[in-house]
């Protein structure tokens, strides 16, 4: 059985990180995206990293440009835009893919060990739901993600304990790290 301690990625100068450099961390994997409806989610993630961080918190910042390409930048361009914006600090990691068959195979894993259930009831959440069905409808079986946004919570041992889509309340996804650190 993997744990996220088994993927590695590139930094946002092009550098590969091994994910066991975080063993022993709680850590917020999320996918972003700079033009997104969802991108002032960074708010309350740098509150929660400001928060947290030295209890053992990490938010590992991934992100992409799949979704109605909300996220055009270089990884320049896009960090320049986070830390003069909304101020992280948290690590940010070059611009990936989320889907089809050119996904990062640790989001292909997240997605398998928590899939997708939805964006919820309402009516916010319904035409995300359609505008995401058709956007995604060209990665077929290789769908991994709804949209931007969506963050994986993994435990202390490398494990995926929770999902939470980009209309999930924020409050709740800080309670949900604050009771696994």
């Amino acid at each position: 059985m993997s744990t996220v301690y088994d993927f590695t990625a590139k930094d946002r100068m092009g550098n590969d990180v091994s994910l066991s450099e975080y063993s022993g961390k709680v850590l917020l994997i999320v996918n972003t995206a700079t033009g997104c409806g969802f991108t002032p989610h960074y708010e309350p993630l740098e509150a929660m990293y400001k928060e947290f961080r030295d209890q053992g918190f990490e938010i590992l910042d991934f992100p992409c440009n799949q979704f109605a390409d909300q996220a055009p930048g270089s990884d320049d361009e896009i960090h320049e835009f986070c830390t003069v914006k909304f101020g992280t600090e948290f690590p940010q990691f070059s611009k990936i893919d989320v889907n089809g068959e050119t996904a990062h195979p640790l989001f292909a894993w997240l997605a398998s060990e928590k899939p997708f259930n939805g964006f919820g009831k309402g009516l916010k959440n319904a035409a995300l739901n359609k505008y995401a069905a058709a956007n995604n409808k060209k990665y077929g079986d290789k769908t991994y993600i709804g949209w931007n946004f969506t963050k994986f919570l993994v435990d202390r041992e490398g494990k995926v304990i929770a999902r939470f889509e980009p209309t999930d309340d924020m409050g709740e996804v800080k309670k949900a790290v604050a009771a696994a650190l």
